[in-house]
Formats: C-alpha cells, sequence, structure tokens
C-alpha cells in the first residue's frame, strides 16, 4: 500500500515536471514568434521611396477608438470626419476633384514628398477649404520612433514643409499606426508629450474603410464598411488613404458621400472645434 503511494507520488510529480517543461517550451516559442513578429514589423518600415507607403493595416482595427461617450442616440445628426494618410499623390489630384463636384471639406495627414512634383496637391488641399495635418515626413517607423529627438526632428521637417509650401502653420498630428502603435523603442507617451508641448492636436480614428489591409476590397464593400460604422457614433473619424495605390478608396468617395448625404450626416473637416478621437489605450 505504501509503495502504491509512493509510486503514485512519484508519478504525479514526473507528470506535473512534464506539463510545466511543456509549457515552458510552449512560452518559449511564442515569445520568438512574438520578437520575429516584432522584427518583421520593424524591418518593414523601412522605405527608400516615401512614395512607397508603409501599410497600417495591422493596426486599423487593433487602435480603433471606442468611446462609450461617442456612442450616437436616437436623433443625433452623425458629425462624420473623413481623413486621408499617405498623401499627396496622384490620387490625391483626384480625391480633391470629386470633394469639389460634392462640395466636401475634407482632412489630409501629409507626409513628405518632393515639392517640385507634389508642391501643387499640398496647395491645392489648403487653397480649396480643407485641412491639411501631419503624418510624418519619411513614415519610417523605426527612424521616427527610434528617440524623441528623432521624432521632434522628422516633425519639425513635415512641419517646415508644409508652413513653406502653404502657408499653414498646422497643429494637427496623426501617428504612423496610430497613437497606441507598439513599433518603437520609446513608450508612446514620450512622443505625445512631445507634441503637447508644441500645442499639437494628434487624431486617431474611429472607423475604419479597410482600405489599406491587404484585403482587396471592392468600392462598394469600402462604402458599407464605413456606413456600418458612422451609425455608431455622434463623431466618427474615417481613417481612409490616397496614396497611388488607392484607387478603390477614390471610385469608391462618390458613393461614399452621397450614402453619407442620404443619412443626413454632416461631412466636416477637423478644426479646433472637432471632438478629439484618441485611443483609449494610450497612457498620457
Amino acid at each position: 500500500m505504501k509503495k502504491m503511494i509512493i509510486y503514485t507520488l512519484v508519478g504525479f510529480m514526473i507528470l506535473t515536471l512534464c506539463v510545466m517543461t511543456f509549457l515552458c517550451v510552449e512560452v518559449l516559442s511564442l515569445q520568438r514568434q512574438i520578437d520575429e513578429l516584432s522584427s518583421h514589423v520593424a524591418t518593414s518600415q523601412e522605405v527608400d521611396n516615401p512614395e512607397q507607403m508603409v501599410e497600417d493595416s495591422y493596426l486599423d482595427d487593433l487602435y480603433k477608438v471606442d468611446n462609450a461617450e461617442n456612442e450616437a442616440k436616437e436623433g443625433d445628426i452623425p458629425m462624420v470626419y473623413l481623413t486621408f494618410d499617405d498623401g499627396p499623390s496622384d490620387n490625391t489630384n483626384k480625391i480633391l476633384d470629386i470633394l469639389d463636384d460634392y462640395n466636401v471639406k475634407a482632412t489630409f495627414f501629409v507626409v513628405g514628398q518632393d515639392t517640385s512634383k507634389y508642391g501643387d496637391a499640398y496647395r491645392r488641399i489648403v487653397d480649396e477649404g480643407h485641412t491639411i495635418g501631419m503624418h510624418s515626413y519619411s513614415h519610417k517607423y523605426s527612424e521616427i520612433y527610434s528617440s524623441k529627438e528623432s521624432f521632434e526632428a522628422d516633425y519639425n521637417k513635415i512641419h517646415d514643409l508644409i508652413l513653406e509650401t502653404t502657408g499653414v502653420d498646422t497643429k494637427y498630428y496623426r501617428f504612423p499606426g496610430g497613437s497606441s502603435n507598439i513599433v518603437g523603442k520609446c513608450s508612446m507617451s514620450v512622443f505625445i508629450n512631445s507634441l503637447n508641448e508644441k500645442g499639437t492636436v494628434y487624431y486617431d480614428w474611429n472607423v475604419v474603410s479597410g482600405d489599406a489591409t491587404s484585403r482587396a476590397f471592392t468600392a462598394d464593400e469600402l462604402v458599407d464598411n464605413v456606413m456600418s460604422d458612422v451609425v455608431k457614433y455622434k463623431t466618427s473619424v474615417v481613417l481612409f488613404h490616397d496614396a497611388s495605390n488607392k484607387d478603390a478608396t477614390v471610385e469608391a468617395l462618390p458613393k461614399l458621400i452621397e450614402k453619407l448625404n442620404e443619412a443626413g450626416a454632416m461631412i466636416l473637416p477637423i478644426t479646433d472645434d472637432t471632438t478629439v478621437i484618441q485611443s483609449v489605450n494610450v497612457v498620457q
């Protein structure tokens, strides 16, 4: 009887040890996968040509803002802010043409481009009454987020480009990857504090079109993606992109504007009076 008890205890200890060993191996394997993914994400941000923008698709849903105070109630008029990241490109002018046709104003968070080629696009955004904001100069995560000094150097570069090209001293910023991205070496609070020191307001988004994802959404699907979410909020900041490969976005825009008009929404550019949409995941 004693031997049976001893054998049982020994067997239980061996089994427990095996289980613990297996779990340790799984944890280490998972950590390696996380490290590899982080490394891949950081590496994937390196682009030699600013026109070849790094996609933010892996962050679109992860960092969507969800604010209970912003939930729409019956009778609310939806306030919709169409925002376009990663331009200017040739598609920017197409989008501006459409917005002009419908007398709609939007917000463009621009990056650094060759002003000899795209200077008119920067100026056109401003001249036609849209809001221009910063989306970094290089859009290279590993550089921008490597240190406060690197972030501020990039900030100054895009800020000065906009000021010198358009005359606008813009104080609106959208972080590449959103304010909750975890790609950089520093906490995002370092960069948020830097913007606060400059009196600059950053905007995230709470509605995504899906035009940054690897899936090739049709124009109709992009419209449906937006319309399914804007009904949820009093204030909707919609994430679009106007890079050179976003033809579906251009095609979707007239249909979306018409749908929003039918729904009685107000389509507006971001101003100082706009409800600030920022990720709830950021500790400031």
